[in-house]
């Protein structure tokens, strides 16, 4: 069991991020007013801090073009400033009050909180958008919940934003001129001192010292909710695992504990399970990746346990490989997590980190986003936007110069960009329509060509979501059998088409899902994700039509879009080493794809994902000369002959 020494000193009081923006609001989610009934949610809406500036806010919002409001988690800005902006009729004429948070299950709680305060269904008055769920009603929504992406996608077709478009109520002519200059207003939170406990010397495992840590304060600390930090799915199963078996062992003093994980893998219902008041007597324990640090708040945490680790995007733009990494985190992370123990009351937390490492060794910030990411999608909705000059545009933090050229190769070559890096037309237009990896939209786009856009909208559909197949812990064998009877000889992507064909056949069936290992809440959203990417496809001019069983043709298809990630079996190779056509990376068949073992000379890749080696996920076989017809500029450009190989 790691072992802590006696409090520091710091007792941190978090503010959140700024939020700026009169009709925009950017924030935190605060659930402090979660758990109780419709008879006493006025008292308490009224209670909340942010409620006494309600109308020097709504002041500065009718003499200002933009308002700045800056508060602690829990003081309610969240949820209340959009109800005041309603009622102050912001809303009125059918303009809409957008309030955009950064991940969507953030969305959809506070969604759903704020309609529950009105007394409303959502999507009527209260709606949320994101990514393939639009749960709004034209001319009935007032207040919208969306994701920043989609606000930016929302701004490709309109730039305005003229449904947002704010109402300047006022005098004739010259007599009432908004102000110009930002109004900031600071609005209280209620933040309690938080003690800071650290480890005595560094923790080999900090899953199992985690663990440790939650049987250690559910032994010895008053009542309290625990928020843990873990990594990601892989940590978390384990160690709700792990303390499952603690609780089953000692029955005594754990038998009150209500262990819920926490990580965006996880089906709508259960990750609001985390949200539900703790029963009396109980405990609740949330074991959750980062999304719980900034994105959200839980109510009834008094005790943080922090790993100090996070999983973080790193793209090579060289090797244009991008890896999701365990990595620490910062100081700034550490105090944000850290602050959600002091919500409710003064709160205690868990660092699984010496106090010397976190003074001088942490580094104050995290790398920034925009600095280890792959820049295709930033780059094409810019472009998209008007914002032709991207070298020179003035990034908050500024990217690699060579993440910038990628971008910009990988964008040409699909033929989205012209000869002065201006959105092609049509091509490059729609495929910023689409709300896709580029290299999917163009892949669908091919498709229109080749006569097989059902199947390849399938395709999409299951490659956006993180799995179709349920988790086989305890269970590989029998999961790989399962995987055996949708196998194809091409390879994954034909697979897909294979398990959704056998889903719609079974009438959707959850029985023939768990039968088949195939995870149903997943096959649930491909239906729904094909659905709107149906209605995409016909917006933009494409022919909907089955190839049947012509999977020659969808693996075409396939190649025009992801003509880049061509790799080749290495001559005599006995370990299955292939070379990506682009860098000469070595690169394997991940053990999950039917192609694992079977090594074609020639395959295309999804993505890559880094571990010992570094691994092809779905994967599917083509024939080389079909790069050619792809994209043969790319070929030239790079001097490669893949037929040549």
């Amino acid at each position: 069991m790691a072992q802590f020494w006696k409090p520091g000193t710091e007792k941190p009081r978090l503010l959140d991020d700024e939020e700026g923006g009169v009709l925009f609001l950017s924030s935190s989610l605060s659930s402090s007013s979660s758990g109780y009934g419709h008879a006493s949610i006025e008292k308490q809406r009224q209670r909340l801090p942010v409620y006494k500036y309600r109308t020097a806010l709504l002041y500065l919002v009718e003499t200002h073009a933009t308002t700045i409001v800056v508060g602690e988690t829990g003081s309610g800005k969240t949820t209340q400033i959009p109800q005041y902006l309603k009622e102050a009729g912001w809303a009125d004429g059918g303009r809409v009050i957008a309030c955009t948070q950064p991940r969507r299950l953030a969305v959809q709680a506070v969604a759903s909180r704020v309609a529950e305060e009105m007394g409303v269904k959502v999507g009527e008055e209260v709606g949320y958008t994101i990514r393939f769920e639009d749960l709004t009603k034209k001319g009935v929504t007032m207040i919208k919940f969306l994701t920043d992406g989609v606000l930016l996608r929302e701004m490709m077709d309109d730039p305005l934003l003229t449904k947002y478009r704010k109402n300047r109520r006022g005098l004739e002519g010259e007599e009432f001129v908004p102000k110009m200059e930002p109004a900031i207003l600071s609005v209280e939170g209620r933040g309690f001192n938080v003690q800071i406990h650290y480890v005595e010397e560094p923790v080999s495992d900090y899953v199992q010292a985690a663990v440790s840590t939650m049987v250690l304060i559910n032994d010895q600390e008053p009542p309290g909710d625990i928020l843990v930090f873990l990594t990601g799915q892989d940590d978390i199963d384990t160690a709700v695992h792990l303390l499952t078996e603690e609780a089953r062992i000692s029955r005594k003093n754990s038998s009150g504990l209500i262990i819920l994980p926490l990580y965006s893998g996880l089906s709508r219902a259960e990750q609001e399970l985390v949200f539900s008041p703790t029963p009396r007597g109980k405990r609740k324990v949330v074991i959750s990746t980062n999304i719980a640090e900034t994105s959200l708040t839980l109510e009834g945490i008094v005790y943080v346990v922090d790993s100090g680790f996070s999983k973080q995007r790193f793209y090579n733009p060289i090797s244009d490989i991008e890896n999701l990494v365990v990595a620490p985190i910062s100081k700034a992370s550490a105090r944000q997590r850290a602050g959600r123990a002091g919500r409710v009351r003064p709160g205690k937390c868990y660092r699984l980190y010496t106090e010397e490492y976190f003074v001088n060794e942490m580094s104050a910030e995290g790398i920034p986003e925009m600095q280890r990411s792959n820049l295709v999608s930033c780059v094409i909705q810019l472009k998209a936007l008007g914002i032709d000059n991207i070298l020179g545009f003035d990034w908050p933090a500024s990217p690699p110069p060579e993440a910038m050229v990628r971008a910009l190769e990988v964008l040409y070559s699909l033929g989205v960009l012209d000869d002065d890096a201006k959105l092609t037309s049509p091509t490059g237009f729609q495929v910023a329509e689409i709300p896709l990896d580029p290299m999917i939209s163009k892949m669908i786009l091919a498709s229109n060509e080749l006569g097989c856009s059902e199947e390849i909208i399938t395709v999409a559909a299951v490659l956006s979501i993180q799995s179709i197949w349920v988790s086989a812990r305890g269970a590989q064998k029998e999961l790989d059998e399962a995987k055996l009877r949708f196998a194809a000889a091409e390879g994954d992507h034909v697979t897909f088409l294979n398990v959704y064909k056998g889903f719609l056949q079974s009438g959707k069936s959850s029985r023939w899902c768990h039968k088949n290992f195939v995870n149903y809440q997943a096959m649930k959203k491909v239906i729904e994700i094909r659905e709107q990417l149906r209605r995409i496809a016909q917006r933009i001019g494409i022919v909907l039509k089955s190839c049947e069983s012509d999977m020659q043709i969808v693996r075409k298809a396939v190649t025009a879009g992801f003509f880049a990630n061509a790799c080749h079996l290495e001559a005599y190779s006995q370990s299955g080493m292939y070379k990506t056509i682009r860098g000469s990376q070595e690169v394997y068949i991940h053990p999950s794809s039917v192609l694992f073992r079977v090594n074609p000379k020639w395959v295309i890749y999804h993505s890559l994902v880094s571990t010992d080696k570094q691994y092809m996920r779905n994967v599917i076989s083509i024939d080389p000369s079909w790069l050619l017809e792809a994209a043969p500029h790319f070929y030239q450009h790079q001097r490669l002959n893949p037929i040549g190989h």
